[in-house]
């Protein structure tokens, strides 16, 4: 899940035209109540969060003044090894004075002093993954000034004391843990659990004590001077841009060519003045469901971080009205505006400082996939946008999350609940306990289904949360660090389940008596908070009305069929269901793995003459038929495209010897006949030997008796009154010589099968290849003399075309993509530059000798919606790709047709 389709783009490389005529050389931009000079500028050189912050002021909500530094400065801070650039910190100067003069406070003055956040922003959001510094421009001397300003003296040492803990763990790295010590010991000696309770002289002392921890594990005292602190976290910034997990997590989101992060220095306004004071994180509609109302939490006098990190479990937003109803008014009031001005869904930070509300942020907001089709769908009917833009918004892949199974209230009967948390991402997820991202990392890799459990997760969890099938935590809300990170992934996580006493070190949970360790098995229902013991059963969910509408438009929009894989009634039906138009590929070899199907393959193997291969085909043979009836039922009036037997004879046979004599038994043949048999059936590089199209013309039996088995089969469908509509593909053709000789056998069995069944109705069955080997595409325009159609087999194409084996590529595809030699697995999604200009070659070359030549693809990349979005340009007729990923590339096609229509406008 993202905020829109174009996050997973490079559509914020750079700076816009529009930037640069607006003067866009400068290095920051003010913002507030009184300017903002950012407006109508790029997300590329303000980032996300500059550019939202502009937007507001210049539509008079409620934002504390500030500035932005643009990603230039944090490009160039880069490009010149970590050096701030000339110049920077005398615009901040200014921008700083700007501030100022708004407010009327000072930035370091001991009586009236102007403090300030930093933060990060880059183009596309990213969560938690950068660098924060609040309350900056405290000193020994305005702590002083500010607790005589607000009357508040634990107010004004406790943002003191957050500042020395955030900017020694964020600016100098000093771990945040040796700061927690120091609070637990001053608990500890007022004797109090919260940190709430500790009174002002407590918190006085604890500032000291941090201070003396700063001291010991930096060197040097803790700086005196605002300015100092100010370069420094903007500094720390700028090279959050590149830490490991900021890093990690645009490799996970496929986020590239940005410049950098954009810094935003705001004036600070604080929730935690008292109880007249707060802070919250809510949107404008639920980010799980879609559903209209009003969805957030906010905490009453603490700070923003407080929520997000999940340390205290906060209030729903609706209860704010009995706390304070005119600024929840007011809040209901911004919301609409919002909605009204950006025209989607917006998740927005919120401070109230004693009684008045101010706006911190907005951004689009990431949501899961049945909340972005109903969001969409609604917003439609609201007439706030149209279908095009409805559909172009919807992220393709995160389709997936609606087809995917869940729990239902029949799966879930009898199932030992052990907690309830907050339903903080939807799905259903089952697994053994991981206690560390590294173990989740490590135990996922090594094949095995592991839940991350934490008490709250930090930025730092993002690779093992990626890799772990769920996420559940004992702490935090429904828009803490871990539930805004799994609804972007779309993936299962429940939060703040309390009753949960998670132990990290011992690597234990316990709850309601029960000690579960890493052995132990549960699963978490994100629809509903439920942790239950053991695997519960899940069911397919059902497609809601929604779905369904998006999916008539995208049909009305699109060019691009869409066809499945599927090798089985039961996958041809589910295709049906989801909106196939056909089958692109149905693989035969899969049929003959089970029972006596087994037996008579083997036994057509270790034949020695045609004689035994046509007996033992004769056996295979009904199997056959029966199956494509099966399949041609399923499909009934839809293309179905078989491909005739693919892979390399051996694969049938058994190579251990314990297997092997188990075989000779039940064959009927000397152990030693058939282990010669199977030594001359090895081979070196069997995905380049004896495969394919060089079966048949080794053993045209083989092809006879597939053919005669789609052709029986087609007239029993067509004897029943069902509409069967079979296509002949020939796999791995390098030649035109090959298919040509081929083609003629087939067409021969055809005539043949129908004159003995003396069948004279109209079954035109075409025939035509895979384009799979470099070759085939280069001399397409040959092959296509003798072929009705071309089906791209993406990936032996691109196996042949990099000269990567795709069942070794693990060993070094990693580096490859994270040193950028590839922007991403070309098995994964096409490489349009090479494997993607052959498939456009071969188009263009069948297609001059045969105009009316039908072009489609049926590799793994007929479903990923990069690859669809190419396949539409270049003029395919249709792809093909796993039932599950059907909707996925009807969506797709869609988006690649409103595309074109924009960038022609």
């Amino acid at each position: 899940m993202t905020t829109a389709l174009t996050d997973r783009t490079d559509m914020t490389k750079n700076p816009t035209r529009s930037d640069r005529a607006a003067g866009a050389s400068r290095m920051t931009y003010s913002f507030g109540r009184a300017t903002a000079e950012g407006k109508g500028l790029s997300k590329a050189l303000l980032g996300g969060k500059g550019l939202n912050l502009a937007e507001m002021s210049a539509i008079g909500l409620p934002v504390p003044p500030g500035f932005t530094i643009t990603t230039e400065m944090c490009a160039q801070y880069n490009e010149r090894g970590g050096t701030m650039p000339d110049g920077l910190m005398k615009a901040v100067r200014a921008a700083v004075g700007a501030i100022e003069a708004e407010t009327g406070k000072a930035f370091g003055s001991d009586a009236m002093p102007l403090l300030v956040s930093v933060r990060s922003g880059a183009a596309v959001s990213m969560p938690g993954m950068m660098d924060t510094v609040l309350n900056l421009g405290l000193t020994d001397a305005s702590v002083e000034g500010l607790a005589a300003r607000t009357d508040n003296p634990r107010f004004a040492y406790d943002a003191y004391r957050r500042l020395i803990n955030m900017f020694g763990d964020v600016v100098m790295g000093v771990d945040h843990e040796r700061f927690e010590h120091e609070f637990d010991r001053i608990k500890k000696k007022y004797k109090v659990t919260e940190d709430t309770d500790v009174p002002t002289e407590g918190i006085r002392a604890l500032c000291e004590a941090y201070q003396a921890v700063y001291r010991k594990h930096v060197g040097r005292a803790f700086p005196q001077d605002p300015y100092v602190q100010l370069e420094l976290a903007i500094e720390a910034v700028f090279k959050s841009w590149n830490t490991p997990r900021a890093i990690r997590y645009r490799q996970i989101n496929e986020i590239h060519g940005l410049l950098g992060t954009a810094v935003n220095v705001q004036s600070m306004v604080f929730g935690n003045m008292g109880d007249d004071s707060g802070t919250g994180v809510a949107f404008t509609r639920d980010p799980s469901t879609g559903d209209g109302a009003f969805y957030g939490e906010f905490l009453i006098n603490a700070q923003g971080e407080d929520v997000v990190a999940g340390i205290r479990t906060p209030k729903p937003v609706a209860e704010m009205k009995k706390w304070n109803k005119a600024v929840h008014a007011q809040l209901l009031e911004i919301r609409s505006t919002l909605e009204q001005h950006y025209r989607d869904m917006q998740d927005i930070e919120f401070t109230i400082e004693r009684g008045t509300l101010y706006m911190l942020q907005t951004r689009t907001g990431k949501r899961t996939g049945a909340a972005a089709v109903k969001i969409a769908v609604d917003m439609v009917r609201e007439k706030l946008i149209d279908r095009s833009e409805a559909l172009a918004r919807i992220p393709a892949e995160d389709l997936t999350q609606l087809l995917l199974p869940s729990f239902s209230a029949a799966d879930k009967k009898g199932a030992t609940v052990l907690a309830k948390g907050l339903p903080a991402s939807p799905g259903a997820a089952t697994g053994r306990l991981a206690f560390t991202a590294a173990e989740a990392v490590d135990r996922t890799l090594a094949g095995e289904a592991v839940l991350l459990v934490r008490k709250e997760t930090s930025p730092e969890d993002v690779d093992g949360m990626h890799h772990a099938v769920g996420i559940l935590t004992s702490t935090g809300g429904m828009t803490s660090h871990a539930a805004v990170v799994a609804r972007g992934w779309g993936k299962c996580c429940v939060a703040g389940a309390g009753d949960l006493q998670i132990d990290a070190k011992k690597r234990t949970v316990t709850v309601k008596g029960r000690r579960l360790t890493h052995k132990d098995v549960i699963s978490i229902d994100g629809s509903t908070g439920e942790v239950m013991f053991g695997e519960v059963k899940r069911s397919t969910p059902k497609l809601s009305g929604d779905f369904a509408t998006v999916m008539k438009w995208s049909d009305e929009v699109r060019r691009l069929g869409v066809r499945t894989n599927a090798d089985t009634p039961r996958d041809a039906k589910r295709a049906r269901e989801f909106g196939a138009a056909g089958i692109g590929l149905c693989r035969t070899e899969h049929m003959f793995f089970e029972g006596e199907r087994i037996s008579a393959m083997r036994q057509m193997i270790l034949a020695d003459n045609v004689a035994d291969r046509e007996k033992a085909l004769k056996k295979l043979l009904p199997y056959q038929r029966k199956d494509f009836v099966g399949i041609f039922t399923a499909m009934k009036g839809l293309p179905v495209t078989v491909r005739l037997l693919d892979p390399p004879l051996h694969e049938f046979l058994p190579h251990e010897t314990k297997a092997q004599k188990a075989l000779a038994t039940e064959m009927g043949v000397k152990l030693s006949d058939l282990q010669q048999r199977v030594s001359m059936l090895h081979e070196l590089n069997p995905m380049l030997g004896h495969r394919g199209c060089r079966l048949a013309v080794t053993y045209p039996e083989i092809l006879r008796m597939q053919v005669r088995a789609i052709v029986e089969a087609a007239i029993t469908c067509r004897k029943k009154k069902v509409d069967a509509r079979p296509e002949i593909m020939i796999p791995l053709v390098g030649t035109r010589a090959e298919l040509a000789i081929l083609r003629r056998q087939t067409l021969e069995t055809i005539a043949e099968v129908k004159k003995a069944k003396k069948f004279t109705g109209k079954l035109d069955i075409p025939v035509g290849t895979m384009i799979e080997i470099p070759r085939a595409a280069l001399t397409a325009d040959a092959i296509a003399e003798v072929a009705d159609f071309f089906s791209f087999g993406t990936n032996d194409l691109t196996q042949l075309t990099f000269g990567y084996s795709r069942d070794d590529v693990n060993g070094f595809l990693p580096d490859y993509i994270e040193q950028e030699i590839l922007p991403k697995d070309p098995f994964q999604s096409l490489d349009e530059t090479g494997v993607g200009e052959l498939v456009a070659m071969a188009c263009a070359r069948g297609r001059a000798t045969r105009p009316d030549l039908k072009l489609g693809v049926c590799g793994e990349h007929g479903g990923d919606p990069a690859s669809v979005r190419y396949f539409h340009t270049i003029g395919l007729d249709y792809v093909s790709c796993s039932p599950f990923r059907v909707p996925i590339a009807r969506l797709v096609a869609a988006q690649a047709v409103i595309a074109e229509q924009k960038q022609k406008k």
